[in-house]
């Protein structure tokens, strides 16, 4: 953790709706003109797209069906942690790019699925900002929570990932039914073992459950929408957060637990903008004090 270089990480799975909330704080760093480097976790993958397919089939040749992204011999953690202590210490690091699509790839040119090379990054940003799988990891080896300064986990409850998930990779990869389901048995150890711990070392959780029937979620013909779910907002420590003043904005939300709110999913940017806004203030306070 830095005072002067601080670190914010979103962490969740694959199909769990990181990017959505990283398009929240995008808009947050613009409004308080917060310059933040940002780290995809996607970066970290230890091999690219062809890479990682060649080796998934040595692996199962070799009796292994559980080789995923989600794991320690496909990611470069050490790397990460690396760049996470580096940048909390001097404000610098190394990072790079990987490149989803035609898009992405064709300023570079390059192929999609690949990296760009590593490169500084840039001088002056006021903080980090990671978003991906890997953000609060911890293994006998790493650990890369101790250096975030504010961790949010993402995690909706498992049938709505999974519906999520189907969803998106039918319409925006082109994959199957049965590939789908194949990547996620595939995934179940290592996100038993490495995604799912991290969201107890996180500050803030968001976790979207859904009020319809989701009980086969390989037969689900849509996903539930944000006026079919209710948000659970978890705070692994409640000093300071401002409950009553939560309650009043979130519209028809009321608290579980001591340090737990229940709001309608359809006010997730809004209770983002609520809880993170005084935070990015108090951590861009601090930083001044500290120069």
């Amino acid at each position: 953790m830095s005072v002067k270089h601080p670190i914010i990480a979103i962490t969740g799975s694959s199909g769990a709706g990181t990017t959505t909330v990283m398009s929240t704080f995008t808009q947050i760093f613009r409004r308080e003109n917060v310059s933040a480097a940002v780290v995809e976790g996607d970066s970290f993958h230890r091999y690219d797209r062809f890479e990682m397919r060649a080796r998934m089939e040595e692996e199962a040749k070799g009796g292994n069906q559980h080789f995923s992204h989600f794991g320690p011999q496909t990611n470069l953690f050490e790397e990460l942690e690396s760049l996470f202590r580096g940048y909390g210490a001097t404000g610098t690091g190394r990072i790079r790019k990987y490149l989803h699509d035609d898009e992405e790839a064709a300023p570079y040119g390059q192929k999609p699925g690949t990296f760009t090379p590593w490169e500084d990054v840039p001088p002056g940003t006021d903080l980090l900002f990671y978003e991906g799988l890997h953000g609060g990891v911890k293994t006998d080896t790493v650990d890369v929570a101790r250096h975030v300064d504010l961790l949010i986990g993402v995690v909706p409850i498992i049938n709505l990932e999974w519906i999520q998930k189907l969803h998106r990779d039918k319409a925006t990869r082109g994959h199957s039914h049965e590939a789908i389901v194949d990547t996620i048995l595939r995934r179940m150890p290592d996100y038993v073992n490495y995604i799912c711990p991290q969201f107890s070392e996180s500050h803030v959780n968001f976790q979207r459950v859904p009020t319809v029937d989701t009980s086969n979620p390989f037969v689900s013909r849509d996903i539930p929408n944000a006026d079919e779910s209710m948000l659970v907002i978890r705070f692994r420590n409640p000093k300071g957060i401002d409950f009553p003043y939560l309650l009043s904005m979130l519209k028809d939300s009321f608290m579980s637990r001591a340090n737990t709110v229940v709001c309608p999913g359809g006010k997730m940017a809004l209770a983002m903008q609520l809880i993170f806004t005084p935070m990015i203030w108090q951590l861009m306070d601090r930083k001044k004090r500290a120069f």
